[in-house]
């Protein structure tokens, strides 16, 4: 459990928590900040409720989540606390300490369905001219951005890669995604030429001897996601975009635009690694505001 959150439960939940936190580390393979949200939204909820997690019913769930939306709280953070204390439950059944989870009755605050946000073709272009390939770490945030936009990569995925992954002729690369869950990604040729720059120019000069990513920093070291979305909001400024674009926006823009060239949508599911056509079909209207605002702003009788 983080450390910067102090909160004194009891034993039973601590050693159910401590359990917990194992096994999201060695069993689920989730990442650390993943990790470390879970056990904080289950160790409030703990504090909360008091009784044991055997004592817990389906109307205490719904009174914590009262309790939450009175603390102002947004239906999204609601939704990602019953999903940590879900998760928890299904674990406590798995291991035999529960003969059923509490929180399977407990239905998740309806959503708002938010259109992701993307860039039009001409902003993309704009924003991958940005970076001063006359030098390395230019050469990288080139290759990096024309890696992300061909790929339609999880920023975590991008940044996982390691240089004896990446085969630059192929156009394509094995990457590891959500839920420990392995695809091909695909990258077309503006990517092969911009990282096959990167590779062999600016990474020999950037990397330690002994450095295994793929992507790396000024010290040498594996580039963070963290870095990537400083080095976005550079580049954004610096081609005078107007929006506010987050690596995560990439992987939007490339859903959208092979949409709008005619892919099919099952096509985009397989390049996203989407395990549900639900969540790709999201695009499907992104796509079609696109059009409906070029055949207004184009057709004479619109």
């Amino acid at each position: 459990m983080d450390d910067s959150l102090k909160i004194e439960l009891p034993w039973e939940w601590q050693a159910a928590i401590d359990a917990f936190d194992e096994y999201l580390n060695t069993e689920r393979v989730v990442s650390r900040h993943t990790v470390s949200a879970y056990l904080n939204d289950v160790a409030s909820f703990a504090a909360h409720v008091g009784s044991a997690p055997a004592a817990v019913t389906p109307t205490v769930i719904r009174h914590y989540l009262g309790h939450l939306m009175e603390l102002g709280l947004s239906r999204s953070t609601m939704a990602r606390k019953l999903s940590a204390i879900r998760t928890f439950y299904r674990f406590e059944v798995r291991s035999a300490r529960l003969q059923g989870s509490p929180a399977v009755a407990v239905r998740a605050p309806r959503m708002a369905r938010r259109l992701p946000a993307f860039l039009y073709v001409e902003e993309m272009t704009h924003l991958l001219a940005a970076p001063d390939v006359t030098k390395p770490l230019g050469m990288r945030d080139r290759a990096l951005l024309e890696f992300l936009y061909a790929s339609g990569c999880r920023i975590a995925e991008c940044v996982g890669l390691e240089a004896a992954d990446i085969r630059v002729s192929a156009g394509a690369v094995r990457v590891i995604g959500k839920g420990n869950r392995e695809r091909i990604v695909l990258y077309g040729t503006a990517a092969q030429l911009a990282l096959r720059s990167y590779l062999e120019y600016a990474r020999p000069v950037l990397a330690k001897r002994d450095e295994d990513a793929l992507f790396v920093n000024s010290r040498g070291t594996r580039l963070t996601d963290r870095s990537v979305r400083r080095m976005i909001d550079r580049y954004v400024q610096q081609a005078a975009v107007g929006k506010h674009v987050t690596p995560h926006a990439f992987r939007h823009s490339f859903a959208t635009h092979l949409l709008e060239g005619g892919a099919d949508l099952r096509i985009v599911q397989e390049l996203l690694g989407h395990q549900s056509l639900s969540s790709t079909q999201i695009y499907t209207h992104t796509a079609k505001d696109h059009l409906l605002r070029v055949y207004e702003a184009t057709h004479p009788r619109a």
